[in-house]
């Protein structure tokens, strides 16, 4: 079940994952274990406290079935009290996951955030938030153990009194001479048999309870929609002329109210070219990386390849196609060439060396220990952001791939490192559409052509000498850089 839960999330489109927390995640995945838990555990037991209590149950009935129906009636009761409170102890377990999640959260932002909040000397401030979110745990245990007290005193009481309303008429019988004593400690044995079965199946039913609710978690995700629709007959293979071309594109993000981060954009990426996207913070410029990538879908208008729409490609298939390096990429803790490999099993020592190469990461692996079998940590730590960001360009240049986007993939780099990555890379572009988003001269000013946007709307659009030659929205972008060049 939790490998279906995993196989289900890689299905789900990437935006997903941009609203929910990690923290909501890894609660539903701990969800799995109380599912485990009747599936492995309660089951088992619960049906042999079954079999037992219809064995015993058959046996009482013969011998007086007036206490039996007393011992049924008293048993009803038991359980009618139990499932009093059934709906309560919902309410708390959601309030409690949304509770863990919160807690989780925190807790690994203290973890993950140590740099930050040690630097920014901002601890105290972050553990008062974590003890906020105790706080908050603590009343709400208060609350589900009070419940769950009221449930159990209750439910003891009626079945103390259950028993000692059996005892008492089997003591009756006796007196009356109805019923021997071998008969009355019989009938005690009996029920006192009868009653671990009872409070085995009261045990069960708040278990079967809690998968139920864990059930209905886990079917909120299952039951989203998959990026790649099941049984659509998607192109098995790319346009012959693969250029990208965007009609009439917008895009309004989710609870972002009415603004348009992208705004009726009209453009055409050639094959084979290298396009850069420039403009200030917040022009949406990243935004149109992740509608290229299919991380997301336009509000409106239509992404093409050649005259091929977007969604009659498969994401899987179109993504086998794109070497994306991103400004935050992701490392994970493994060695260095699994970093670059990520498909193992499928690993060129060849094309390794190449990615390396073009990374400038040569001299770096030579001079390390266990070269590219150097195990990095989580997220790259031990490197330096330069590094991580060589690496996953090397990552990219290892897949080799048709087209190549690029987000900020230089920010991190010294000066040189910069010049000999882009001279090297420069020539590894040649055959690929390559969409370049960035701030720095030196990585755009050799673009075949150059789109600027300003508010989510084309500004400009050029080579570096046209744009600059009209002195207009990009000359002033870039003016200072144009200044420390001359």
């Amino acid at each position: 079940m939790l490998s279906g839960f995993l196989h289900k999330l890689l299905r789900l489109p990437l935006s997903f994952f941009d609203t929910k927390l990690t923290s909501d995640i890894l609660q539903r995945i701990e969800d799995h274990k109380r599912i485990e838990a009747l599936l492995t555990g309660s089951s088992l037991n619960t049906l042999f406290s079954v079999l037992t209590f219809s064995v015993f149950g058959v046996i009482l009935f013969h011998y007086n079935a007036s206490i039996c129906g007393v011992f049924m009636g008293g048993s009803a009761l038991y359980f009618g009290w139990i499932y009093l409170f059934l709906a309560k102890r919902k309410q708390l377990d959601f309030s409690r996951f949304e509770l863990s999640a919160q807690n989780r959260a925190k807790t690994m932002q203290l973890i993950n955030g140590i740099y930050e909040i040690k630097i920014n000397d901002c601890g105290i401030q972050k553990i008062w938030e974590w003890e906020g979110i105790q706080a908050k745990l603590f009343h709400f245990n208060v609350r589900s153990l009070a419940l769950t007290q009221y449930q159990q005193v209750g439910a003891t009481f009626l079945n103390q009194v259950k028993n000692i309303f059996i005892l008492f008429l089997a003591a009756r019988l006796v007196m009356s001479n109805v019923m021997s004593l071998g008969e009355l400690l019989a009938i005690q044995f009996i029920v006192g048999q009868m009653n671990g079965p009872i409070a085995q199946l009261a045990v069960f039913l708040q278990t079967y309870q809690d998968a139920r609710i864990s059930m209905e978690r886990l079917g909120q995700v299952q039951t989203l929609e998959e990026e790649e629709v099941p049984g659509k007959a998607y192109l098995p293979t790319l346009p012959a002329g693969r250029c990208l071309v965007l009609r009439n594109v917008s895009f309004v993000y989710p609870g972002a109210g009415n603004k348009s981060t992208l705004h009726n954009l009209s453009f055409t990426i050639p094959a084979g070219k290298t396009t850069a996207i420039v403009g200030a913070s917040g022009s949406g410029k990243t935004t149109l990386l992740k509608l290229l990538l299919r991380i997301c879908l336009p509000t409106e208008g239509q992404i093409l390849v050649e005259e091929v729409p977007f969604d009659q490609l498969s994401p899987q298939h179109w993504r086998q196609h794109c070497g994306v390096v991103m400004q935050e990429g992701f490392l994970f803790s493994d060695t260095i060439a699994n970093n670059i490999a990520l498909q193992a099993e499928h690993r060129s020592p060849e094309a390794i060396e190449r990615a390396l190469h073009v990374a400038n990461l040569e001299q770096y692996t030579r001079s390390l220990p266990l070269g590219l079998y150097t195990k990095i940590g989580e997220d790259g730590k031990g490197l330096s952001g330069g590094q991580r960001q060589r690496v996953l360009i090397a990552r990219m240049v290892y897949k080799n791939p048709d087209y190549i986007f690029l987000d900020e993939a230089t920010s991190a780099l010294d000066a040189h490192n910069e010049q000999v990555i882009m001279a090297r890379l420069n020539h590894f572009f040649t055959g690929k559409t390559v969409v370049i988003v960035a701030h720095r001269l030196s990585t755009v000013k050799n673009a075949d052509n150059i789109i600027v946007l300003n508010n989510g709307e084309i500004a400009e659009q050029g080579s570096h000498e046209e744009l600059v030659q009209q002195r207009g929205y990009y000359y002033n972008l870039i003016k200072n850089q144009l200044e420390l060049g001359n």
